[in-house]
C-alpha cells in the first residue's frame, strides 16, 4: 500500500494560517486522487478537499468557505492543504488519503491513509 505521512499541524490563534503536507511513498505509480479529511472527537470523518492527477479539485464549500486551497506536487509526491483565516471550528485531526482510481469521494473509497495531524485553533 501507499504510505502517507502528514505534517504541519499545530496550535494557532483564530485568523492564523497553517500549511499541511502529506508525503507519499511506497509505490511507483502516482495516485490518481488525493484528498484531505478531518475528524473531530466523537464525530464522523468530514471531507475537506480532493485533487486529481489532472489538477481538478473538489471542495467541501460549507467547511472550507473559500479559505483552504489543495494542491499536489507529483515530482515530490506531496499533497498540500493551505489553510487561511482559521477558526475554532476547524479544530480537528486532519488526514490525507489517496487511491489509484476514483469512485466516490467517501472515506471507504480510499485505500491509503495517513495517521493524521492535529490542528487546534484557539479563540
Amino acid at each position: 500500500q501507499l504510505q502517507l505521512v502528514e505534517s504541519g499541524g499545530g496550535l494557532v490563534q483564530a485568523g492564523g494560517s497553517l500549511r499541511l503536507s502529506c508525503r507519499a511513498s511506497g509505490r511507483t505509480l502516482t495516485p490518481y486522487i488525493m484528498a484531505w479529511f478531518r475528524q473531530q472527537p466523537g464525530k464522523e470523518y468530514e471531507f475537506v478537499a480532493a485533487i486529481r492527477k489532472s489538477g481538478r479539485t473538489t471542495y467541501n464549500s460549507d467547511a472550507v468557505k473559500g479559505r483552504f486551497t489543495i494542491s499536489r506536487d507529483d515530482i515530490s509526491n506531496t499533497l498540500y492543504l493551505q489553510m487561511n483565516n482559521l477558526r475554532p471550528e476547524d479544530t480537528a485531526v486532519y488526514y490525507c488519503a489517496a487511491d489509484l482510481t476514483e469512485y466516490n469521494i467517501d472515506p471507504g473509497d480510499f485505500s491509503s491513509w495517513g495517521r493524521g495531524t492535529q490542528v487546534t485553533v484557539s479563540s
